[in-house]
């Protein structure tokens, strides 16, 4: 393996392997691993889990990092082609990236969505400008429209808490003060998909995810026994529901245009998921959220620390599941 930017780069099969490798690391530790490599990390937006999840698999594999976040230390880095350079960043990433790979083993890039033009941001054009500059086995570490790392945390803590291949998957829009990313949610729903699960997407009018996103989820549910619709009836899509996954994105219709969405998202203030959502779940349904989730915004505070929620669990998981892709991507 020399690149893990997307789960659908891979057979089913060899993510269940991966997985397994991951709990294999967990239950037997390889400090020594990955001793001697260096994983560089290179944050164009912030983070939390991603780059401490990050650190923390590479040093429990016996490794070191070398952590950039432009502006903080480093040079403010201009990413656009093309640009003149006469305003703040010093440096561009057609040098950054390749300067950045040949001191390192592999390296990983968090760079999300423009959020102006949407096809732009669904064909990853950022991202794969970076990507055709490193020489080094890669990690996407969340772009415009993916964040394959997070969807394979998710995959494991539900394996961990023995939910039904062929259970019911329900990703919901929850409300938020302004319009996110899609990467999470384009990448929860085709993991559940992938997974094999009947997966349903809640949302109001209005935010319905992009057609290339459900195709894209229509096409795994089919090679895997899986099934993916959408609705905006909140109360059936969660009929029966084993995994609630709460995320907020904004509205394709809109992409880019921030007055009219704030318009449109300012009516769903009960788009926030309390303990009347559940009420003909499953009785085991659990909660699960990325993070960072905005309390009593898109997620009460009884739901998100109640026993329902395995936040902290997900958030876990990433670095277990990246011990495993980091193994991969260094030692075969």
């Amino acid at each position: 393996m020399k690149r893990f930017l997307d789960l659908a780069d891979f057979p089913r099969e060899e993510v269940k392997d991966m997985l397994s490798l991951a709990a294999r690391l967990q239950r037997h530790p390889q400090p020594s691993a990955l001793a001697g490599k260096v994983l560089g990390l290179l944050f164009l937006n912030p983070s939390l889990r991603t780059l401490a999840s990050f650190q923390s698999a590479m040093m429990r594999l016996g490794g070191t990092t070398v952590v950039i976040t432009p502006g903080q230390g480093t040079w403010q880095l201009e990413t656009r082609p093309g640009a003149v350079m006469n305003e703040a960043a010093a440096e561009h990433v057609r040098e950054a990236v390749p300067v950045l790979a040949s001191y390192c083993d592999a390296i990983g890039i968090r760079m999300f969505a423009e959020g102006r033009d949407l096809q732009h941001d669904l064909a990853e054009t950022g991202f794969k400008m970076m990507a055709d500059l490193c020489d080094k086995p890669l990690v996407n570490m969340e772009s415009a429209a993916n964040h394959p790392c997070q969807a394979l945390a998710d995959w494991r803590t539900m394996d961990d808490l023995h939910v039904p291949e062929r259970g019911k998957f329900v990703l919901s829009w929850v409300n938020h003060p302004r319009a996110l990313p899609l990467a999470v949610p384009a990448a929860t729903v085709h993991m559940a998909a992938m997974r094999g699960m009947e997966v349903v997407v809640a949302r109001p009018e209005g935010y319905a995810l992009p057609e290339p996103i459900m195709e894209k989820a229509r096409q795994a549910a089919q090679r895997c026994g899986g099934s993916v619709r959408e609705t905006s009836d909140r109360a059936e899509a969660l009929k029966g529901a084993h995994v609630l996954y709460a995320k907020e994105w904004g509205s394709a219709q809109h992409y880019g245009d921030s007055e009219t969405e704030a318009r449109l998202r300012k009516p769903l203030g009960d788009w926030c998921v309390d303990e009347s959502w559940f009420t003909n779940a499953d009785p085991h349904c659990h909660f699960m959220h990325c993070l960072p989730a905005r309390r009593n915004v898109a997620v009460a505070d009884a739901v998100l620390d109640g026993p329902r929620s395995v936040v902290i669990r997900e958030a876990f998981n990433r670095m277990v599941v990246q011990m495993a892709v980091l193994y991969r991507l260094l030692r075969g």
